[in-house]
């Protein structure tokens, strides 16, 4: 995809050593002149700042709002009352995902959809059709991201904002280093974390100051590589890599998303209702017998015979092991059963594994305080 979109922090990331790389149509840091491994480490014990401008922000305005996203995604929005957001899928007239986002409940009668490289906007345009809406897609809206376990006592510091009684999954306008934004408490790391929206005028000295007052607790500025490493280790999938337009939900991992007692219809519900109980593959983690990461859309055998393929794989510096998210053979999808991988540049010897790699039972993204 051409370059079409820039973020505001361009010149930050290239001092920062950066050539910059397309994602979404944004040119966005993949790597920086520092070790990503030291990027990784600070997520996990201190916190990393991500600039995430890449993903998509669309306001849906108007009486006919929130009847719009309910027609476009899997979640039931009845229940997310302003304040709040939900993660949720976007799919096709198969069932099949063709996108994830998060939906931003603002106030009455206006939702902002966040989403990656998918088809949500087309979407969403096709199911705001003869309704009494304004869809307006928002590029002077930025989003930065700090996630990690210092993040919540380092902005509760520096906003007006209630950030430590602020619930996973919603949001508060907050003024931040003298900055009006909005702060969401979600992310994309498996920590505790936070997103902060705010306009391109606004998103430099916020970065700036962050990176400025949160160095002397090890605070750094974290690439799209590393993004990459962290979210193995939590099991979160990136479209279209780990999901893509012939996986349903479950096949995937992400039948949370969908609610099953959903009134309202939705663009592919009744087919992807049919197709639960009738997986071909499911997503489960592997890890690898080697001392580096094993190749993406490596082949995963058992008794010679291929059952699988490599999503995205990592050497985890936190567990000291290669991991990786697969799409296995259904029955595969359990424990201690021993596989063989077979790639370009790495074969080796690989056993099944739960996923989450780490906090499985996700208390740190969720802590109540």
């Amino acid at each position: 995809m051409a370059v079409t979109r820039h973020s505001a922090l361009e010149s930050r990331h290239r001092k920062l050593g950066s050539p910059l790389g397309e994602w979404n149509g944004m040119d966005v840091p993949w790597e920086y002149s520092q070790d990503v491994k030291d990027e990784h480490l600070a997520v996990r014990n201190s916190a990393g700042l991500f600039d995430v401008s890449g993903l998509k922000k669309v306001h849906v305005v108007g009486p006919d709002s929130l009847e719009v996203v309910e027609h476009v995604c899997t979640r039931d929005m009845s229940t997310v009352y302003p304040g709040r957001s939900t993660y949720a899928l976007i799919l096709n007239e198969e069932g099949c995902i063709t996108d994830d986002c998060i939906m931003f409940h603002l106030c009455p009668n206006h939702v902002m959809m966040v989403h990656g490289a998918g088809t949500g906007m087309e979407q969403l345009q096709k199911s705001a059709q003869g309704r009494d809406v304004t869809v307006v897609f928002d590029d002077d809206l930025h989003d930065i991201s700090l996630q990690g376990p210092k993040a919540m006592d380092f902005l509760d510091q520096h906003t007006n904002a209630d950030i430590k009684n602020l619930k996973y999954f919603h949001q508060t306008s907050a003024v931040l280093f003298g900055h009006q934004c909005l702060i969401s408490r979600t992310g994309y790391s498996g920590e505790r974390g936070y997103e902060i929206f705010a306009k391109a005028s606004s998103i430099g000295p916020i970065w700036d100051a962050i990176l400025e007052n949160g160095s002397a607790i090890g605070i750094l500025p974290c690439s799209f590589n590393c993004i990459d490493a962290i979210r193995v280790e939590a099991a979160l999938l990136f479209y279209p890599y780990d999901m893509m337009e012939d996986n349903t939900p479950w096949e995937v991992g992400l039948g949370f998303a969908v609610s099953k007692k959903k009134v309202a219809d939705y663009r592919g519900k009744e087919a992807v209702m049919q197709s639960l109980g009738k997986e071909k593959i499911r997503t489960f983690g592997i890890i690898a017998d080697c001392d580096t990461a094993v190749d993406p859309d490596a082949e995963v055998f058992l008794d010679g015979q291929k059952v699988g393929v490599i999503t995205a794989p990592v050497f985890s510096p936190v567990l000291k092991k290669s991991i990786a998210m697969a799409q296995l053979r259904p029955d595969l999808a359990q424990s201690g059963i021993h596989l063989e991988i077979s790639g370009k540049t790495v074969s080796c010897a690989a056993i099944t594994s739960e996923i989450p790699f780490i906090d499985p039972s996700k208390k740190k993204r969720t802590a109540v305080n």
